[in-house]
């Protein structure tokens, strides 16, 4: 049986984190799964909440690191605890009603190249979400944050690759971070989640980092389903925090290139 584990990083995630914990661990059979709950000092009563259901599965260990330095450093800090064959990052707003976790296991145990594999995802009501699957640039940005989902602009048709056959897997720049599965030797190798991120474009980054050596790929036949807030648009200092991780990015592989 493959080995997996995953991580779910939480921040005052009360009102979805059960939800998402249930469907998890009652989805989840045809692996051996262990799951990390990583809780960067929640105030709302998560950690707590978590405890009440979930304390007695010998499967779930809670972690309380005490802080908040953000998403990537949160999903770092299992690192040294992982011996599995696949990791799996997850949000603590999905939903699965299927075992993906399995299924996604199974076809990257037969590609060595895959480093990372991306489901399909879907609003709770079965809606896709339009997401980038390209390497972020600018334009990509401004048409995503404008968006119009019933008709996408040629900019984000491009971002998201409305345009290409979505059907069957297919080679990505860019994957979500809601839900991704890499090798774990391959996230330990690479270090994880580039820490200068506290929150948004870390997925950008990871997926960018994979692709030096493996392959990232859009495998349509498991879906995820995420409530999805778009809290940056909502809330200014996240938004603010959106803006510092995109300058960062755009720096950062700037150079590199």
């Amino acid at each position: 049986m493959i080995n997996v584990t995953g991580c779910i990083v939480t921040h005052n995630n009360k009102r979805t984190i059960v939800n998402t914990i249930k469907t998890l661990t009652e989805c989840t059979k045809g692996v051996s799964f262990r799951l990390f709950i990583v809780d960067n000092s929640s105030t709302d009563g998560t950690p707590e909440l978590i405890k009440k259901n979930f304390g007695e599965l010998d499967n779930i260990e809670i972690i309380l690191t005490g802080t908040n330095e953000g998403f990537g450093a949160g999903h770092n800090f299992v690192i040294d605890r992982l011996d599995s064959e696949f990791h799996v990052i997850i949000n603590p707003d999905v939903i699965l009603r299927d075992d993906i976790i399995t299924k996604m296991a199974d076809y990257m145990s037969k590609d060595p190249d895959i480093g990372l594999l991306s489901p399909r995802v879907c609003f709770p009501d079965g809606r896709d979400q339009i997401l980038g699957k390209r390497d972020p640039k600018l334009k990509y940005l401004i048409a995503s944050r404008l968006r119009n989902e019933k008709k996408p602009s040629k900019a984000l048709r491009q971002y998201a690759m409305l345009d290409d056959d979505l059907s069957k897997p297919c080679d990505i720049e860019n994957a979500t971070g809601c839900f991704m599965m890499l090798r774990t030797e391959l996230f330990k190798e690479i270090g994880g989640f580039d820490q200068k991120y506290f929150m948004y474009f870390e997925d950008c980054d990871i997926t960018r980092t994979v692709r030096k050596t493996h392959r990232a790929v859009y495998y349509p036949d498991t879906i995820i389903y995420h409530v999805w807030g778009h809290e940056s648009k909502k809330n200014m200092k996240l938004m603010l925090v959106q803006i510092r991780s995109m300058f960062y990015y755009f720096f950062k592989w700037r150079c590199a290139d």
